[in-house]
C-alpha cells in the first residue's frame, strides 16, 4: 500500500468516526429530552 493510500484509508476512516459518534451523541440527546418530557408530563 502506497503512502497516499494510507492516508486516503485514514481520512474515510476518522470522516467514519466523527459521523457515528454523532449518531451516538444525537440519539443520547433524543433519550435524554424524550426521558424530561415523559417525566415533565406526569406531573401535570
Amino acid at each position: 500500500m502506497t503512502p497516499e493510500e494510507q492516508v486516503e484509508l485514514e481520512r474515510r476512516r476518522r470522516g467514519r468516526n466523527l459521523v457515528l459518534g454523532a449518531l451516538l451523541l444525537a440519539f443520547v440527546v433524543l433519550f435524554f429530552f424524550i426521558t424530561i418530557a415523559r417525566i415533565s408530563g406526569q406531573h401535570h
